[in-house]
């Protein structure tokens, strides 16, 4: 890595261990409800900013006080930290600020980084969904589009909604205890709420708040059925069936899963990312292919070397943190997978003539593929193979939601549905069609470790390949905490590089559901007594190794 990003980075990463903060946090925001309101100009300029929105560059603080301030992409990456399926592969442990969501001490407190900042994050969106949808509400009859930017909105706020639910939502395990907050989600805050009702505003009951999302995306089902995108950079109808489909799957409203996904897939029309797309170096998995259904874009003269998806997540990237943590897989995921898969050659395989691994020209002139730590990611290329210049390589465009998701929900959602047997035909067709042309579902192999899950065994190879497809993406955690399918990353062989690492967690990982913040406490009544259990150091590093 050049010397000018060493200095870049350096002088920060010490507070990549601070864990704990008890400050004032600013509330960040759009364009105020009543500006959007009174201009239409201001109306377009929020739904149009949202893409920008999602790829933020410190939106929170607005300056670099902590890298996990960086809107969506910092979720991706978290949800992945938390499901224990990522590791930095190198002794630069201190560098990844994201560990903290994935090692044994995990300060997710209430008055820790890594509570405060996915929440507020979060609620960001809310706030600018509620500012486009309050005033177009109160407009009475509507153009075309501006039902169109209604409709995107009650998506917006339906897509972060599920999110807050799934993330905040307490299940029953055996390291904490929840039986004071079960069933509650978080505070609904809508752009009907008036300010003095969040200051005693209660975390909604779950029926309540599912109720609220499937009522936003309804009305958003018909504000946008004739809504059609050239670019997928905003959420349109397909986008609706997905969210739809991963709120029924959350819910284990197994056939209406089944039932939206298809709808998502069919209305969508799109098609899986190929092999070529997969693995091309300059452009894979950071351009949109025709299974992108909803993404965002990073505007190269809006963003920071250190505060980027590619810097963090692509194993070529130099200006980044990557360089020093070297991403990479858990092993007992990569070594499942079968030699035939080509999501295989995303990752450094410890035999390196495995595969002729494919580098952005002069990469490998610095970095001889023998120095790179094994099971380094390389899925997330930097744009146009630029490994050297941020501003170009990390340029990229994120995806927010794939096609490929909506088949193995659909996979899933049958299975536990119409009957295990076609849920599996559905899975096989599609590892077969787009991944594997070997995969047999009799013949994979099995999971390594049985944590006391409630999934069945045909749910779990289902979430395994959601695991591999939907790598550094986010959306597979919903479905281990679904599935409480817990978190293996010590065992014989395992390649957690550092002590607070090596743990396993039963069913549930504590992690898995962060406190409130405290600040958000503090200013809501309703909260205080029922706040979730704090997770910090429940499980001990070092346990037992699983042979």
């Amino acid at each position: 890595m050049k010397n000018i990003s060493k200095l870049l980075i350096l002088p920060v990463a010490a507070l990549a261990f601070a864990g704990c903060i008890k400050e004032t946090f600013p509330m960040g925001s759009t364009a105020t409800a009543t500006q959007v309101g009174e201009s239409p100009v201001a109306l377009e300029a929020s739904v149009l900013g949202i893409p920008s929105q999602l790829t933020a560059y410190y939106p929170i603080y607005g300056y670099q006080n902590t890298e996990i301030d960086m809107s969506y992409p910092a979720l991706m990456i978290e949800y992945t930290e938390l499901m224990g399926d990522i590791f930095p592969q190198g002794s630069n442990i201190g560098y990844d600020w994201f560990h903290r969501f994935n090692d044994a001490n995990s300060a997710m407190s209430e008055t820790s980084y890594q509570a405060f900042v996915p929440w507020r994050t979060l609620y960001m969106y809310v706030k600018t969904a509620n500012d486009i949808a309050g005033p177009l509400e109160a407009a009475g009859e509507l153009n075309d589009t501006q039902k169109h930017y209604l409709g995107i909105a009650y998506t917006l706020r339906a897509w972060t909604y599920w999110q807050l639910w799934g993330l905040l939502i307490p299940v029953e395990n055996q390291y904490t205890d929840v039986s004071n907050v079960l069933g509650l989600t978080v505070p609904i805050v809508t752009n009907n709420t008036a300010e003095s009702e969040g200051g005693n505003n209660p975390r909604a009951k779950e029926e309540d708040l599912v109720k609220f999302i499937l009522e936003d995306l309804d009305k958003a089902e018909e504000l946008l059925a004739d809504y059609n995108l050239d670019d997928h950079n905003l959420p349109d109808l397909s986008v609706v069936y997905g969210v739809k489909a991963r709120v029924y799957l959350f819910g284990k409203d197994y056939e209406n899963a089944a039932k939206y996904a298809r709808m998502a897939i069919d209305n969508f029309k799109g098609k899986p990312t190929t092999e070529a797309e997969w693995l091309d170096v300059n452009t894979g998995f950071n351009t949109p292919t025709a299974g992108w259904m909803w993404y965002a874009k990073y505007d190269s003269e809006n963003m920071g070397n250190l505060c980027n998806f590619t810097g963090w997540m692509s194993g070529e990237a130099d200006w980044g943190y990557n360089s020093l943590n070297h991403y990479g897989i858990n092993r007992w995921l990569y070594d499942r997978l079968s030699n035939t898969d080509f999501r295989k050659f995303s990752f450094i395989d410890p035999n390196t003539s495995f595969y002729p691994y494919k580098f952005a020209p002069g990469y490998l002139a610095d970095y001889p593929l023998s120095s790179i730590p094994t099971y380094t990611s390389y899925k997330f290329r930097c744009v146009g193979g630029d490994w050297e210049n941020y501003a170009t390589g990390g340029a990229s465009s994120i995806p927010i939601m794939r096609i490929e998701e909506m088949y193995l929900i659909e996979a899933e959602a049958v299975g536990m549905s119409k009957g295990e047997a076609d849920g599996i035909k559905l899975l096989e067709d599609f590892v077969t069609n787009y991944r594997d042309p070997y995969y047999s579902y009799a013949a994979a192999k099995p999971c390594p470790y049985d944590f006391g899950t409630v999934a069945t065994k045909f749910q779990e190879e289902v979430l395994f390949h959601k695991r591999i497809e939907l790598w550094g993406e986010g959306p597979a955690f919903f479905d281990a905490k679904r599935l409480q399918v817990g978190s293996y990353q010590w065992y014989k062989g395992s390649n957690a590089s550092a002590d607070v690492l090596k743990i396993n967690a039963k069913g549930i990982k504590p992690q898995w559901t962060p406190c409130i913040p405290q600040s958000e406490v503090d200013n809501n009544a309703a909260l205080q007594g029922f706040n979730n259990p704090d997770p910090t150091a429940i499980i001990k590093p070092d346990q037992t190794v699983f042979e």
